[in-house]
């Protein structure tokens, strides 16, 4: 969709406030809803995907499934809500091992786990709204140890509410953003000692956002609601999933080494013993042709004793007949 298109700086592909928010994405919902509602902290738009089960109710893109997006963009940052419930979001890439990887992401794992075609990791959201930002370029390398590429798809699961879905070339500081990408959280009145007796113009204090990075987290660390960018965690749990990884590569290759080795020696055993059968079936052949040798040469002997015993007879009946006549 936007592989020949010029990308660069920001590229935004969900805007909670714009005339058609969902028109690059498709939804599907089970046991659940996904519509626009006016979210009283920001007073602003916001698209809620909301349901009974996670699996059931989400919003995916590309809208059509042969097609992909083709982002080269390395950050995806999300504008997003938490509802204290459920949450988890995916992301499939393409790396330089013409390979494609899903990222899937969620607030109700505690452990990372690194499998050879997805990665499942945990997530933790402060309450109210978050900025998740998620550096693509820096997990594919420490998961899988290839290069990012591109993004092809993308899959937002229930439940949560979503302002901005949208990738840029590096992370900006809040005066490089745009307004537009910007969230501004309502504004408070700052308090004075005689407020109640002089009514006064409300002053505006503008709360930013918190950003969240997406955590890879070890094993033994259990999920806590409120979880503070952590670049320690991520630097400890991914080496070592790279290196469960790599023993199961090549705990499989020493498998298929061994099978093929196996499959050998089962076949020269079995040449082995067609050449023995063969020449058991050559040496039958030879002893039966002796056997009938050694036959033949025993009858004949037998035949010359019979003739000479007849000739024998018929002399002694000729004398026989000679006397008496």
């Amino acid at each position: 969709m936007f592989r020949n298109t010029y990308q660069g700086g920001f590229l935004s592909i969900l805007y909670s406030c714009g005339s058609s928010p969902l028109e690059l994405w498709d939804m599907h919902v089970k046991n659940g809803y996904i519509r626009r509602i006016t979210d009283e902290e920001i007073k602003s738009l916001a698209l809620e995907i909301a349901g009974t089960n996670v699996a059931t109710t989400y919003i995916y893109c590309p809208a059509y499934p042969k097609k992909e997006l083709g982002i080269k963009l390395p950050f995806l940052i999300i504008i997003i809500k938490n509802m204290k419930k459920y949450f988890t979001f995916e992301i499939t890439i393409l790396d330089d091992k013409n390979m494609h990887r899903r990222f899937r992401v969620s607030n109700f794992q505690s452990t990372t786990r690194i499998r050879p075609f997805s990665t499942s990791m945990p997530i933790g959201l402060s309450g109210g709204w978050n900025q998740i930002q998620f550096n693509l370029s820096d997990f594919t390398r420490r998961a899988y140890g290839t290069n990012y590429i591109e993004t092809t798809r993308m899959q937002i699961h229930a439940n949560c509410r979503i302002r901005r879905v949208y990738f840029a070339d590096r992370l900006y500081s809040e005066d490089e953003m745009p307004e537009e990408f910007k969230l501004f959280l309502p504004m408070h009145r700052k308090k004075c000692v005689r407020e109640e007796d002089v009514p006064k113009k409300p002053s505006v204090i503008l709360e930013k956002v918190p950003s969240v990075e997406v955590p890879i987290e070890p094993e033994e660390e259990i999920l806590e609601p409120p979880v503070v960018q952590k670049p320690d965690l991520i630097e400890k749990a991914i080496p070592e999933r790279v290196e469960e990884v790599k023993e199961i590569i090549t705990k499989k290759d020493e498998e298929e080494e061994a099978e093929e080795v196996k499959e050998e020696a089962e076949e020269e055993a079995e040449e082995e013993a067609e050449k023995e059968a063969e020449e058991a079936e050559e040496i039958e052949e030879k002893e039966e042709k002796v056997e009938a040798t050694v036959v033949e040469e025993k009858v004949e002997p037998v035949a010359a004793i019979r003739e000479v015993e007849e000739k024998k007879e018929e002399d002694i009946l000729k004398l026989e007949e000679y006397f008496r006549t």
